[in-house]
């Protein structure tokens, strides 16, 4: 780890003039340690990989000195091209890290150009036409850019990297791998990262040149001026406590976090109907709508906000009292990002983490062992839902559970029919009316299915038909016979009747 003398003061940095004094209007007095570690290894141009959480500054830590240099070389960029290449995962958090350049530098004419989705690339093309000195794009747009002639990377001198983990949780990497072949070799590369796995680590040694390590926080650690609960609900009564929570704490502004798109309306639909102002934010609203909510969460004209974890990295909000974890991730380094919303600039904030059953304990596990805390908990579950909520979590997340029977199933609509006969089969009292509606519907998607890309499939079963594989399965057409519809009787008759039918098509299919 680079070892650097801890600076107390923004002027002590040498930065230049014009930069200084942009800083004073903005009360920079103090820099936060990211700053004061990262800035002046940065200077000498050296690459640097710096490990810090999001809140703790680190636009500063890399636009300084990328403004300072700029500086000391100040030459016009050619058209289509950038001196300066800026990537992060999200659009918000790339809006936010051009206006700090343009903040930072509103004394030295910069000249600089965002490049997202969401918008019309055409005005994007159009702002590069004649050449900008900083570029701050999500990399899917950036790549849009470049293979439609609209941009050209030879000229980039700087490099930087934001949010890289978000990037590859976002599957970005391959995209970022593309662009950083299209760079040239002669350049200066920041990496920053709120965490360090081995897929990260791989992409920081194959893009950076003997880089100065910095790390100012452990991955791990959540901010001790947070006060953080868990509470034991029923699925059910999510909605209704969340309002209850947002009616009797002293809010601010508070931040909601769901899982899913689908979700994040969901819960605003449900906080309007109980009285309360919400909006959501999240990748299938359009770059305005986001911009609008955001900027009305900052102003305060809203003071609740819903959004999903890939909208979370761009939200730089001061003011955020509460985050409420609707829904718990599934990756415990993403509640650390989470509740880091909350807390800022010395404030105090509650994260509050709403829990339903057994798979979100298991969340609940995983993130208690990252942090190396027992949260504390109250359980708001009914007394006769206890033992029932384990039972249904799955049914949230059908994922984990009936993936290992996929194979066993024709089409997408049949896997909730099948799990649902599969449960019902354990239970004697509903066996009989099951195992009768199976039949209904899966004997229309088994002759769809036949002359489609499934055919093959059968081959390696014992009796090719269409029936077969169903056999095992549907024993109960013989029993409902005596009392069921003629319908039903019909089916079982046309098994029945197609077994010896369809024997020479069985020997003749694989000669074809």
């Amino acid at each position: 780890m680079e070892r650097t003398p801890l600076l107390t003061s923004f002027q002590d940095f040498g930065l230049a003039d014009p930069i200084s004094r942009a800083l004073k209007e903005e009360n920079y007095l103090t820099p936060t340690p990211i700053q004061a570690q990262t800035i002046p290894i940065a200077l000498t141009g050296r690459d640097v990989v710096g490990i810090a959480q999001t809140g703790t500054g680190k636009t500063a830590a890399f636009a300084l000195p990328i403004l300072h240099r700029i500086l000391e070389n100040r030459i016009k960029p050619q058209p289509k091209a950038c001196r300066v290449l800026v990537l992060s995962p999200t659009r918000e958090l790339s809006s936010q890290i051009l206006d700090s350049f343009n903040a930072y530098g509103r004394h030295i004419r910069l000249t600089s150009a965002l490049a997202i989705g969401g918008v019309p690339m055409g005005r994007q093309v159009r702002s590069v036409m004649q050449g900008v000195e900083v570029m701050v794009a999500t990399p899917g747009r950036l790549l849009d850019l470049v293979q439609s002639n609209g941009l050209k990377l030879g000229q980039v001198e700087f490099l930087v990297l934001d949010e890289a983990d978000r990037m590859l949780d976002m599957g970005f990497i391959n995209d970022i791998r593309k662009i950083v072949g299209k760079l040239p070799t002669k350049r200066q590369t920041l990496f920053f990262s709120a965490t360090m796995p081995k897929d990260i680590a791989e992409l920081a040694e194959a893009m950076l040149r003997d880089p100065a390590r910095v790390a100012v926080t452990p991955v791990a650690s959540t901010v001790e001026r947070i006060a953080q609960r868990i509470l034991q609900v029923d699925f059910s009564a999510k909605p209704a406590i969340l309002a209850q929570l947002l009616k009797q704490e002293p809010v601010n502004r508070a931040l909601i976090f769901t899982r899913t798109k689908h979700g994040a309306d969901k819960v605003v639909k449900g906080l309007e109907r109980a009285g309360i102002r919400a909006n959501a934010i999240h990748g299938n609203k359009s770059q305005n709508h986001r911009e609008r909510v955001l900027a009305a969460f900052r102003t305060g004209e809203i003071r609740t906000l819903v959004a999903t974890d890939i909208a979370a990295r761009g939200i730089d909000v001061d003011g955020i009292s509460h985050v409420v974890n609707f829904d718990l991730p599934n990756v415990p380094e993403t509640y650390v990002h989470r509740i880091g919303r909350t807390a800022r600039a010395g404030a105090e904030g509650v994260a509050i983490s709403l829990i339903a059953g057994a798979e979100e304990m298991g969340y609940l596990r995983d993130i208690e062992k990252l942090i190396r805390i027992a949260l504390p908990r109250e359980d708001r579950r009914t007394p006769g839902s206890r033992d029932a909520a384990p039972a249904t979590a799955p049914r949230q997340h059908r994922g984990g559970r009936s993936a290992p029977r996929a194979h066993n199933v024709r089409g997408q609509d049949s896997r909730s029919h099948d799990s649902r006969s599969h449960d019902s089969r354990s239970k004697d009292s509903r066996s009989k009316d099951s195992r009768s509606q199976e039949p209904r519907s899966h004997e229309p998607r088994s002759h769809e299915s036949a002359p489609g890309s499934k055919g093959p499939r059968r081959h390696g079963r014992e009796g090719g038909n269409n029936a077969a594989p169903q056999g095992p399965r549907h024993e109960s057409p013989r029993p409902a016979q005596g009392g069921k519809s003629e319908g039903i009787q019909g089916v079982a008759f046309l098994h029945r009747e197609s077994r010896p039918n369809t024997q020479p098509n069985r020997t003749h299919r694989p000669q074809r």
